[in-house]
């Protein structure tokens, strides 16, 4: 055999060397995603989290396209009438239907409105969740009810500052790649009697704090901008906003990502007389804000948590658990009925838990 014939022997045998060792390689690679599939029980959101992840790792960033494309877990339009941060600086009572087996709270009612229909759902529900609304609080039904696709709120139009906010909470929501880096404060153009503007918030003192949290957004860059709107933002006080508030935001995204999914109610606690500030509109600056938020869990072993917080608008060094107030003490500083169309005896005995039952249900 000539000394060539020999040397393209080799070549060969090299080549062919390495592509058994590629082939391997991403056949274990494919194990491994349909062992992640399955994890999962077929559910694809953390699967696409899990990919965003490797992406950012390896510097692979998405098209502007990705990041435009509609939402795919759409509900219909809701049958009714009703339409619809500045940080500069840097338990439980089984219900009678099947509901989550994978273990995650879930969100099938719209959070949108007729153009886009938005459902986030993580898995089957118990019944009353599949009330229409179901996360809508009630009381101050004369306030504007406006929807977007990532939230649905009631504005005061009178004091400029939302009623309250209530969006559900998935995981796969928090993982995105989404920035607030270029997005806007804007009045919102569904208020009928229009919003505070940006320039109401100059010089005052306070921040534009969100209430719906930019950072809950991250999954969608559309989205994450329209947290800007001006109706979705109450004023702050800078130690506060960037403090104590930004503490509890993390720890309701840490308590999404654990628990699969939350229902979460925020806000600020409004009444005739507040201080204002503003250029052009009067602008209410409230003293105290809440966030209420519940769990839901059905299957082998059900699960229905609720925590409720009640902060002031200063800055604070104490720990989050110190502001954990029963949802009932919430309901009477702001006249609003939270989560009411769950079954009435669960609904008391959940409203009604002392703050440390709470904070041993949740801050494990």
């Amino acid at each position: 055999m000539s000394r060539r014939s020999t040397i393209r022997s080799e070549k060969i045998i090299v080549r062919n060397g390495f592509r058994l060792r590629g082939n391997v390689l991403i056949l274990l690679f494919g194990f491994f995603l349909v062992g992640l599939f399955l994890h999962y029980k077929g559910r694809t959101e953390p699967v696409v989290a899990f990919w965003n992840d490797v992406r950012e790792l390896l510097g692979i960033r998405r098209s502007r396209a990705d990041h435009d494309t509609a939402n795919p877990y759409q509900a219909p339009e809701p049958r009714t009438d009703e339409a619809s941060e500045d940080r500069t600086g840097s338990s439980t009572k089984p219900a009678d239907n099947e509901a989550s087996a994978d273990g995650s709270a879930t969100a099938e009612n719209p959070v949108g409105d007729g153009s886009s229909g938005q459902k986030r759902t993580s898995g089957r529900l118990f019944d009353f969740e599949k009330q229409v609304d179901f996360i809508l609080p009630a009381g101050l039904s004369n306030d504007q009810l406006v929807r977007h696709e990532g939230y649905t709120l009631r504005y005061d139009e009178n004091l400029k500052n939302p009623v309250w906010v209530a969006y559900p909470l998935l995981a796969y929501e928090i993982t995105g790649d989404a920035e607030r880096e270029g997005s806007s404060f804007m009045p919102d153009p569904a208020v009928e009697g229009g919003t505070a503007l940006p320039s109401d918030y100059t010089r005052s003192g306070y921040d534009r704090g969100h209430q719906a949290p930019a950072g809950d957004f991250k999954f969608s860059q559309r989205l994450m901008s329209q947290s800007f709107y001006m109706s979705n933002i109450s004023p702050q006080a800078p130690q506060f906003n960037r403090g104590i508030w930004k503490q509890l935001e993390e720890q309701v995204r840490a308590w999404a990502l654990r628990d699969g999914g939350l229902y979460v109610v925020t806000g600020p606690v409004l009444r005739d007389g507040l201080p204002t500030i503003g250029r052009v509109n009067e602008v209410a600056v409230p003293e105290y804000f809440y966030k209420v938020i519940l769990y839901c869990r059905k299957g082998a072993s059900p699960d229905i948590r609720m925590i409720g917080f009640l902060l002031k608008n200063e800055p604070s060094n104490e720990r989050l658990q110190s502001f954990v107030v029963p949802v009932d003490q919430i309901e009477k500083a702001t006249g609003i009925d939270f989560f009411n169309k769950i079954p009435d005896d669960l609904e008391r005995r959940l409203e009604s838990q002392s703050p440390a039952d709470m904070v041993d249900g949740w801050f494990f």
